[in-house]
């Protein structure tokens, strides 16, 4: 078994986050700077320009939230809208096939939650080896060392 990371730890596609963010900041300033520039502009669509600058910026920083948070009590898995807090023990499967755009994680209810703080994007072998990370502290926390979840 590979050695277990150091709770608590965070996962994220770090290389796409970054650059996400770069872009939105880019097209924010972008935009704004064509905004005052264009001397036919009213300040109303000068206001426009920048709103629609910093909405961009807004929907690639949205895009860029996504992280899995493993800590003593479990996970926390944030993605593009939402947050959710499992139990290790809740945690039976963490899956990432070749082909899948990001994590699963196979629930004890039936269900699979998408997990897209690891995603093998622009960094494959990252991702890998977060998956990994994460299906090692899934196994020894809940499937096989059932007691340790409740110590």
């Amino acid at each position: 078994m590979p050695d277990l990371p150091t709770l608590p730890v965070t996962f994220r596609p770090s290389r796409t986050r970054a650059v996400l963010l770069t872009a939105g900041a880019a097209i924010f300033v972008v935009i704004s700077t064509v905004a005052m520039l264009l001397e036919q502009l009213s300040p109303g669509d000068r206001l426009t320009f920048i709103f629609t600058g910093a909405l961009v910026f807004g929907v690639l920083l949205m895009l860029s939230r996504p992280k899995i948070v493993a800590d003593e009590t479990g996970v926390t898995v944030v993605n593009i809208t939402s947050r959710r807090h499992l139990d290790w023990a809740e945690i039976l499967q963490v899956n990432l096939r070749p082909g899948d755009p990001w994590v699963f994680l196979n629930l004890s209810d039936g269900t699979s939650l998408p997990a897209l703080g690891i995603q093998p994007g622009i960094a494959k072998q990252r991702a890998i080896e977060d998956a990994r990370a994460l299906r090692a502290l899934a196994e020894a926390r809940s499937i096989g060392n059932p007691e340790q979840h409740h110590g």
